[in-house]
């Protein structure tokens, strides 16, 4: 692969980095005001809604999502590798840049299912909408009765009457679920509880928020913090939930394949994101080691953080080359193409990033743990991710699983 950023992947970072320094960063503590005022902690504080505007006015948006047979027009026609270098750096602010960009999770999975699954009445009822940044989504899998890790135990049962489904369920930690303008959820169920093949019995279908027998019945903490990047995580119940047929994506027992190729894309913005994260973390760290004294000397020259911040660094180029060829592999050779590398940076790149996260909590004593710096909520977010998407013992064994096979 070619390590050099192309034409337009370079002029995109350069206008994105400017859009980071003159508004987002800028608005970060704005946020946090606007947020305290507020009648709900869920509402959306007003200085999101003019980054979202000015974002668009600058053309910096939906840059996830690539054209092509499956995109229709609606993205940047950016393939992954040109794209991952973007998630990076929004990743620097992920509670406010993905959001401004319009390329927030869950959203950006749930239009890539409805873009690449979706028919086309589905994708004019939601798909559009949520390309316009007119509404969000959530998407629920998670089942607090199960090990939802494995997704073949997941309960929640989308039967078949006539010309609906009713959907009966219990999901919880559904991200976005919280935010007000979530206007439907991508519903992960079984269809064929009974089937012979257990990858074959899930379906996925949409499921409006203001279907009767749907209720999002508390929000999620993640570490004490409300999730307020991703619209808050949520407790949601689906009690005889019925929507009309159309509304199954796909065919009956195609939710696994649409959930693996939901996540291929999704864990290379995890990781960039998470990149990015660390990048920030790094730059904090710089900062208090040359303002800060301790037993006669300034904390950049005590040994011990001279080499946290070595480590940093050689751990942050190591990930960034690693989820790179991640992406380029599978712009060329597809996501099955893909899959060591797919699985290999969702192991990776979040217990490294919690580490550097930590090391930096650790040289901010107080600080790095209270909500005066975003390093606590950072870590939060990072520690999360070794569980979303899958925890990191699902991936490592089936990793493993594929190298020894090469031995068997």
């Amino acid at each position: 692969m070619d390590f050099a950023f192309d034409t337009r992947t370079e002029e995109l970072r350069e206008r994105l980095l400017a859009f980071m320094d003159a508004y987002v960063y800028p608005a970060e503590d704005v946020a946090r005001e606007q947020r305290e005022r507020l009648a709900s902690p869920w509402d959306t504080p007003a200085v999101v809604g003019e980054l979202k505007a000015e974002a668009r006015r600058q053309g910096l948006w939906n840059l996830f999502l690539p054209d092509g047979e499956h995109g229709a027009g609606h993205g940047a026609g950016l393939t992954n590798l040109q794209y991952a270098p973007l998630a990076e750096i929004t990743g620097r602010s992920p509670n406010l840049a993905p959001t401004a960009l319009n390329c927030a999770a869950p959203d950006t999975g749930n239009m890539e299912v409805l873009a690449q699954f979706g028919s086309e009445r589905q994708k004019k009822q939601w798909l559009e909408p949520l390309l316009a940044g007119e509404i969000r989504s959530a998407f629920a899998m998670t089942e607090p009765e199960v090990a939802s890790s494995d997704a073949t135990n997941v309960r929640t049962s989308i039967e078949r009457d006539g010309d609906e489904y009713v959907v009966t369920g219990r999901k919880w930690y559904i991200s976005g679920a919280m935010n007000p303008d979530c206007a439907v959820f991508i519903v992960m169920g079984k269809t064929d509880p009974d089937g012979a093949d257990v990858r074959r019995q899930q379906s996925m279908i949409l499921v409006p928020r203001d279907t009767p027998g749907v209720e999002v019945r508390r929000a999620m903490r993640v570490y004490g913090y409300e999730d307020h990047g991703h619209g808050g995580h949520a407790e949601v119940v689906f009690d005889h939930a019925r929507v009309p047929a159309w509304h199954l994506i796909g065919e009956e027992g195609g939710g696994f394949a649409i959930a693996q190729a939901r996540l291929g894309p999704g864990r290379i913005h995890h990781c960039m994101r998470l990149i990015g994260m660390a990048e920030r973390a790094i730059e904090l760290m710089c900062r208090r080691a040359v303002s800060r004294t301790a037993f006669g000397r300034p904390l950049a020259e005590q040994g011990v953080v001279r080499n946290w911040i070595a480590d940093a660094r050689v751990t942050v180029e190591q990930l960034r080359l690693l989820v790179l060829k991640t992406a380029w592999l599978m712009d060329t050779v597809g996501n099955r193409g893909a899959h060591t590398e797919i699985q290999a940076i969702k192991i990776a790149t979040p217990r490294a990033v919690v580490d550097i996260l930590d090391r930096a909590v650790q040289l901010y004593g107080a600080g790095g743990v209270s909500q005066d710096f975003p390093l606590a909520e950072l870590w939060a977010g990072a520690r999360t991710l070794r569980l979303a998407d899958g925890p990191d013992e699902v991936h490592q064994r089936s990793l493993a699983r594929r190298e020894l096979s090469r031995y068997a």
